[in-house]
């Protein structure tokens, strides 16, 4: 089994918001031009604007993304703004100006945007609900008054966080499809990877799975280049590196 760099899981880690957009709608055939589509990764300790690229070409009702380039927000992730939610927009404003520079101007207007909220404003959630609602709806006010066409702003369940990263995984290996000796999209006949996804808290196990073997009370049912994938993801609380350091820690003091 091939190991893919932390690096490389980071960069392509909400590929799977786009594919899965990008694959409800129909694309005319001709002419072929770049689409572009923006995700804003709001991560427990700082958020990532990410641009992507792809064109009309589709792999079984599928969009193929093409490339993409990204921009760091400045400051702390989004769930540190929960006193002062006025200011979260603000920390935005400098990535989306790049975007909008990165972007053609005639673009703009179709480029969808979306922001999805991970771990730290999951745990805001569940903890402050009200906070958590603050900062979506001050989020939602931000976004609005881009040019870009946004599509909204969510908090991930952990399902689906897995999910998104199990499916930019294997695009990244290329296990949905290939280009054969002409150039052209074929099925790559390869398995899906499974993503073992190591946290500070806890580890995650995301794999495919068949429907008569294990019922999916919890999975995610993904279509994708003419395919149907059942993901599950096993939760592995207390197996973090921040777990393992303090169990580490205590075994040598003892």
């Amino acid at each position: 089994r091939e190991l893919l760099p932390p690096w490389l899981v980071i960069v392509a880690g909400l590929t799977g918001i786009v594919l899965l957009c990008v694959s409800t709608k129909d694309v005319p055939v001709a002419p072929l031009r770049t689409k572009y589509g923006i995700v804003l990764d709001a991560g427990p300790s700082r958020t990532i604007l990410f641009i992507y690229q792809w064109t009309t070409t589709q792999a079984n009702k599928t969009g193929v993304i093409r490339g993409c380039s990204s921009c760091p927000v400045q400051g702390p992730g989004v769930s540190s703004y929960s006193d002062s939610p006025q200011n979260v927009g603000n920390s935005l404003e400098p990535c989306l100006k790049w975007a909008q520079k990165e972007i053609p101007a005639e673009q703009h207007s179709q480029t969808p945007l979306y922001l999805g909220a991970t771990g730290s404003m999951r745990q805001l959630n569940l903890t402050h609900p009200i906070l958590s609602d603050g900062l979506l709806a001050a989020l939602t006010v931000a976004l609005k008054s881009s040019p870009f066409n946004f599509q909204g702003a969510q908090i991930l369940s952990r399902a689906d966080e897995e999910a998104f990263n199990w499916v930019a995984v294997n695009y990244v290996l290329e296990n949905f499809f290939k280009y054969d000796w002409r150039g052209q999209l074929v099925p790559s006949g390869k398995g899906m990877a499974g993503v073992l996804s190591v946290g500070g808290t806890s580890t995650q196990l995301t794999s495919k799975v068949e429907e008569e073997k294990q019922a999916l009370k919890e999975g995610v049912r993904l279509q994708l280049y003419g395919q149907m994938h059942s993901v599950y993801t096993q939760q592995c609380p207390c197996h973090g590196t921040q777990q393992l350091r303090s169990r580490l820690l205590s075994l040598l003091i003892q």
